[in-house]
């Protein structure tokens, strides 16, 4: 900055309203020191910017895998709010290098990253991750953990499962089966109790209909699928809640195969509404969870707490149901 200015012809102060906006500068004086910066191939040390500012420089985001649309997708509104503070995004994707998150958060440990968003993908927090969430702020997205005090972003996951099963449930299915989530994560839990519920609400015993617990991976639903359609066709099940949309795309990959139709002969619904369930045959109903805004108020909740604001994070986004083609009426309600 001392060169830039002595070439500018002006003070550091001077310099440093410009780079940062914050002064009040004549526009010669200004087109000056802009012309010394490039000359100069000058690029501000942003780690002793942010010390100055008390804001970051350099945050990390932790998310299971990107081959799953709805990760990629917090991952996309995490970046806009980062971008829109000139802040870098240190991105760590455990299953792309086949690490653990443990090895992943000494990484962003070394890194020195001023502030972490966190996806799990196991329900729990890796102690790497806890050393970090007590040197500087943590912020979940789309799970909460049991035990850890921290600001999560989340979207109403039961009152999403409560609806698009009662959505099932109205077309008049009564054998049905759940391909659950991982039972350890939140996410699960929660769309979990909200079929219970609508099945509660329709008369049916909840425990009365089966579970199989899933990955939340497309392999995870055609192999679960193909358990709970086993058996004699006038027993088969008529209709499968899947608790995210990959494991609703698998279901009705083995669907195909065994030669079941979707949805004249099973009924499916996903969870999450990825882009690519509107364009699957037949377009996949689903529940929606505003997915780039849950990255963006998670990166702007944390980018509060780096400035010694009060938390943003407040109550649950809302979820709606897509209805779509692949809902319809067993045969013996038809």
């Amino acid at each position: 900055m001392k060169d830039v200015a002595e070439h500018a012809g002006v003070s550091v102060s001077t310099v440093s309203y410009v780079l940062n906006d914050s002064g009040p500068v004549a526009p010669d004086r200004r087109n000056r020191v802009l012309d010394a910066i490039r000359l100069l191939e000058y690029s501000p040390n942003e780690s002793a910017r942010s010390l100055k500012r008390r804001s970051a420089s350099t945050i990390g985001l932790v998310i299971p895998e990107l081959t799953n649309q709805f990760f990629a997708m917090v991952a996309e509104g995490v970046q806009k709010a980062a971008s829109a503070r000139d802040v870098l995004v240190v991105l760590v994707v455990p299953d792309a290098v086949e690490q653990a998150e443990e090895s992943q958060g000494k990484l962003l440990r070394s890194q020195r990253v001023d502030g972490v968003i966190y996806l799990s993908g196991t329900g729990s927090m890796p102690a790497s991750i806890y050393q970090l969430a007590r040197s500087g702020p943590v912020v979940l997205v789309d799970e909460q953990i049991p035990g850890m005090d921290l600001p999560a972003v989340v979207c109403d996951s039961r009152k999403g499962a409560r609806e698009v099963a009662a959505h099932v449930l109205d077309h008049g299915h009564r054998r049905l089966a759940i391909i659950g989530g991982p039972p350890a994560l939140w996410t699960a839990q929660q769309r979990l109790a909200g079929y219970r519920e609508a099945l509660a609400g329709a008369g049916i015993d909840p425990d009365s209909v089966p579970v199989f617990a899933g990955t939340y991976r497309q392999a995870s639903g055609a192999a679960l699928a193909e358990q709970a359609l086993a058996g004699p066709a006038g027993s088969r099940k008529t209709a499968l809640l899947c608790a995210n949309d990959l494991m609703a795309i698998g279901a009705i990959e083995y669907c195909k195969s065994a030669g079941l139709r979707v949805p004249e002969d099973v009924s499916i619904v996903g969870f999450d509404d990825m882009p690519i369930s509107a364009l699957l045959t037949p377009r996949l109903t689903s529940v929606r969870q505003p997915a780039r805004d849950m990255g963006y108020r998670a990166a702007t909740a944390l980018f509060d707490l780096l400035e010694s604001k009060e938390s943003t994070v407040t109550g649950q986004l809302a979820t709606t149901v897509q209805l779509r083609e692949t809902v319809c009426p067993p045969d013996d309600a038809r």
